[in-house]
């Protein structure tokens, strides 16, 4: 049996609705692309017939992608976690830098659906590995580029 895949409920429908897109919307248009750049005739200096197939190469490669990573996935509904209030897979952390006072809030989320942007961190991040396992009250020290930095847990939820 393949590895699983941890992958929030969440990121799971996200990845859903890509690769519904990809197959009812992308994929037909880019066979309508192909079939009109070869109605223009010569194919050899065709940069649109070129560059159609080439996203039809794109396009079938990420479905492949979404179709193994969804059939390895084992999906993960925070709102169902019952960890006593540890930090787990999935839970939404806030924290406090305990040398600058800076409040943030991160979810704990699989490696494909991580966006720091958006607050979704690798559970195989630096951060993430400190913060699992650990209760709110509790300190994390973080190995970063700058040094050690700590944080203490300030809340812990699982939405």
């Amino acid at each position: 049996m393949a590895n699983t895949i941890p992958i929030t409920k969440k990121g799971a429908e996200k990845l859903r609705e890509e690769l519904q897109r990809l197959k009812s919307v992308d994929r037909p248009a880019v066979i309508t692309a192909i079939a009109e750049a070869r109605a223009q005739g010569d194919l050899s200096e065709n940069a649109d017939y070129d560059a159609a197939k080439e996203r039809q190469g794109w396009i079938e490669g990420r479905i492949k992608q979404i179709e193994g990573m969804l059939s390895n996935a084992q999906i993960i509904d925070p709102a169902e976690l019952d960890a006593g209030g540890r930090i787990v897979f999935g839970s939404t952390v806030e924290l406090e830098d305990e040398k600058t006072g800076e409040a943030l809030k991160y979810q704990i989320v699989g490696e494909d659906e991580a966006d720091l942007k958006l607050g979704l961190i690798n559970v195989s991040s630096p951060i993430a590995r400190a913060l699992i396992g650990k209760e709110e009250g509790d300190t994390a020290e973080v190995q970063a580029p700058g040094g050690v930095k700590r944080y203490e847990i300030v809340g812990v939820s699982y939405l």
